[in-house]
């Protein structure tokens, strides 16, 4: 079985079997995949409303993409996560679906590679 190549470091606990890690190849430019529950509002998917920072605050660049038919997020940094650097990937309440529902609070992933 291959070896974890990050480390999620802390998830809210509501979260906990939801976040999964599924890496082929170790690469400082993995892309986070995230799934909702409901389709979303595709305006509402974009660099503001979903982020990775390092552990200084500082936002990393990021393409950020919505695939309606999957229903799925892609965070894809521009730039390579540094090794042993904490990063926090969050989710902002300003992502909404198509019938305006929010997160109740912000989710933040921590992690590192």
């Amino acid at each position: 079985m291959a070896k974890n190549l990050i480390e999620i470091e802390d998830i809210p606990p509501q979260l906990a079997n939801r976040v999964k890690q599924d890496l082929r190849f170790k690469t400082g430019k993995f892309v986070w995949r995230v799934r909702f529950n409901i389709p979303l509002d595709p305006k509402t998917v974009n660099n503001e409303t979903m982020y990775v920072v390092n552990s200084e605050n500082k936002k990393l660049r990021a393409f950020i993409k919505y695939d309606t038919q999957k229903e799925l997020i892609e965070v894809e940094p521009m730039e390579a996560y540094a090794t042993n650097e904490y990063y926090y990937l969050t989710i902002t309440t300003d992502v909404k679906s198509r019938g305006g529902q929010t997160l109740p609070e912000p989710v933040q992933v921590k992690f590192k590679l």
